[in-house]
């Protein structure tokens, strides 16, 4: 039977990344990207690359109708195999509440969408960050409650009380909003494993990529973490790639629920035995 891959935030950077990929991996590949013109555009180049089909999907990750849309097309064209969920925002771009409601509800939106599509096989990787990593030390069990509810009505005002007015600072809220999506996908993996299914999270640090440059203009200490990575440089998009493949492949049948720092060993030279001493 014919394999259907899924790749979102497919535009450029870490998302066109692993879309490339994707197409050694599967028959039949859906960009999904709510810029219309970089999405087609990459449908179109990787297109020439072979013999998997590869169609453009218009969406903003945070429409559930058009995640149904997304889910009914993917029942139409065959069997979902692998997911790599890149959309999403950082701290530059938007205010605290739309970093909660890309980087973490849509996350869970589409995983609730995609669910029913699960077999045995099915793979899908989401995109967390280093920055949950850094940022948090002793777990804050009312704040993670919160977390743990994204789609609940009431999801915004509930983080809010549970960390505070903090939380209105986007990049405490890009933060938050991580570790939401690394506590997801443990939940989550409890829920596909039923079907033989499997679910992972990547959390990339200073990467190269357009949005990551846009954060490094406006965030100094950037330049830091990257002097402080003790494989002295930023990550490429293509390095994230290749352990999204890895964490999607047959290869990893049976790793489920985890996330794995793809950072060069920033987490570790900032918060690690040595950075005590």
């Amino acid at each position: 039977m014919p394999t259907v891959g899924i790749a979102t935030g497919a535009g450029r950077g870490m998302g066109l990344a692993c879309a490339a990929r994707l197409t050694d991996m599967v028959d039949r590949l859906v960009l999904v990207d709510r810029d219309e013109a970089s999405v087609s555009e990459a449908a179109q180049v990787l297109s020439r690359s072979g013999g998997t089909t590869v169609e453009p999907f218009v969406l903003d990750i945070t429409d559930r109708d058009g995640l149904d849309r997304l889910a009914t097309r993917v029942s139409q064209l065959s069997s979902l195999r692998a997911v790599a969920h890149a959309a999403g925002i950082s701290p530059t771009m938007a205010e605290w509440r739309r970093i909660f409601a890309v980087d973490l509800v849509g996350t869970a939106q589409l995983a609730e969408a995609l669910r029913p599509l699960a077999t045995s096989g099915t793979a899908m990787v989401c995109f967390a960050s280093m920055a949950p990593w850094l940022a948090f030390g002793d777990a804050d069990p009312a704040a993670d409650a919160a977390l743990d509810a994204p789609l609940d009505p009431g999801f915004l005002e509930r983080i809010h009380e549970a960390v505070g007015p903090s939380i209105e600072d986007p990049g405490v809220a890009y933060s938050w909003a991580k570790r939401g999506v690394q506590r997801f996908v443990q939940t989550e993996a409890v829920r596909l494993g039923a079907a033989g299914a499997r679910i992972c999270a990547v959390s990339p640090g200073i990467i190269d990529t357009p949005q990551g440059r846009q954060e490094a203009e406006k965030h100094p200490v950037m330049a830091e973490m990257v002097r402080r990575t003790p494989l002295g440089r930023e990550g490429r998009s293509e390095e994230v790639a290749a352990a999204v493949t890895f964490l999607l492949s047959d290869q990893a049948n049976f790793i489920s629920g985890i996330d794995l720092l793809v950072d060069g060993g920033v987490v570790v030279s900032v918060r690690g035995p040595q950075a005590a001493g």
